[in-house]
């Protein structure tokens, strides 16, 4: 199973379509508070609230309860801007985690410290001048690589 853990995510619709593919793709979510919103059928439904009840959602009070968590990933991947190394260039497992900061902020530099260079990467994107993608978009593209890497849904 692969895990994708949201730090601090602010927008519900974002965490709304990145629930509905974790729920598509048998995925495990991992919600790392404070949130930018509160979990309610209103702020979920356009983007997948139809999803959520079949999700395997863990909610987690910061970072450090979600560290010591049972259900947590076995390795760490924080996608970030702040890199070089291309997510198509590394090599995922079954039990990884698809670490995504918020929306605002994305990561803050203790998480990178703590993650570590060699198991941060990006996205490349032809306009560098450009922030960069949507964090749903981006999750799912890291998603569906890292997927397909694994064979843990066929295809």
């Amino acid at each position: 199973m692969l895990h994708v853990v949201l730090f601090q995510p602010e927008i519900a619709p974002n965490t709304g379509n990145i629930g509905r593919m974790c729920a598509l793709t048998g995925s495990r979510l991992h919600l790392v508070h404070p949130l930018g919103f509160e979990i309610t059928d209103r702020n979920l439904k356009r983007a997948g609230m139809d999803y959520w009840r079949t999700l395997d959602v863990h909610e987690h009070a910061d970072w450090q309860a979600f560290r010591n968590s049972p259900f947590g990933p076995r390795r760490l991947w924080l996608f970030t801007t702040k890199t070089k190394q291309c997510f198509w260039n590394a090599a995922f497992a079954d039990g990884d985690g698809l670490v995504f900061g918020s929306e605002s902020a994305g990561a803050p530099d203790w998480l990178h410290a703590e993650i570590g260079e060699s198991a941060r990467l990006t996205i490349p994107q032809a306009n560098p001048a450009l922030r960069s993608l949507n964090l749903s978009t981006a999750a799912g593209i890291a998603t569906y690589e890292a997927l397909r890497q694994t064979g843990l849904i066929a295809l």
